[in-house]
């Protein structure tokens, strides 16, 4: 999960700038998709975060 959080401002910039899935934007980073119960906590609490952009 540290990793994730370290690349979350990347991760957003390219979704947003380019167009790319959460996923895409991790490749192209070189981060392997966790699928561990933290990543997908932080998962659900981004999601929840962006219901109140």
């Amino acid at each position: 999960m540290a990793e994730q959080q370290t690349y979350l401002m990347a991760i957003d910039m390219l979704c947003c700038h380019l167009g790319l899935s959460k996923e895409e934007a991790k490749e192209q980073l070189g981060i392997d998709a966790q699928t561990t119960v933290e990543s997908q906590i932080a998962d659900t609490q981004e999601a929840l975060m962006d219901l109140y952009r």
